[in-house]
């Protein structure tokens, strides 16, 4: 089952931001990004991927590969839940693009967060890449961890890796 994503009228100093919860951290990505969110479920292993890889679903007749988020920044693979869905994202640009889903533990909201409250990410110490973070963002009880989801499911990078597994299988 789909969810329609509700937006409303924004400041013109802002961006809209979809928050998403991953191992008990609050995550976000622009919203012109997200073409959907659908239940978790229909995936297809696909044998010596990188293990952040959990295999494809069938998305209207399309073939879309599916990214474990939390294995992707080195977390273990974790309990599916009721909460549990997956997130399909637009990443690259142009006639470059690809569909991508994205394993989340659960969905937040749509937020608008101003260009001006984000901060750069840390030098260190972040639980994922430095080069996944776009910057960070306090809301009024946490902060939120900016992701520049280009990067994070980097088609080339992922391409790499997989051939290099494998080889390494081969």
């Amino acid at each position: 089952m789909a969810q329609a994503l509700e937006t409303s009228a924004q400041p013109a100093d802002s961006e809209q931001y979809l928050t998403f919860m991953q191992s008990g951290d609050m995550y976000a990505i622009p919203l012109l990004g997200v073409k959907e969110i659908i239940e978790y479920g229909g995936i297809t292993p696909i044998p010596t991927l990188p293990s952040f890889i959990r295999g494809v679903i069938n998305l209207r007749g399309r073939v879309v590969p599916v990214i474990d988020l939390g294995c992707r920044f080195g977390k273990t693979e974790r309990e599916v839940t009721r909460r549990t869905c997956i997130i399909i994202v637009e990443v690259g640009s142009g006639e470059e693009s690809q569909d991508m889903g994205v394993i989340v533990d659960s969905v937040s909201a749509v937020i608008d967060i101003p260009m001006s409250n984000i901060q750069p990410p840390p030098a260190f110490g972040a639980k994922i890449r430095v080069d996944f973070i776009q910057g960070m963002w306090k809301s009024d009880e946490r902060f939120v961890i900016v992701m520049d989801i280009d990067r994070v499911l980097s088609v080339d990078e992922i391409t790499n890796m997989a051939e290099a597994l494998q080889e390494s299988v081969a």
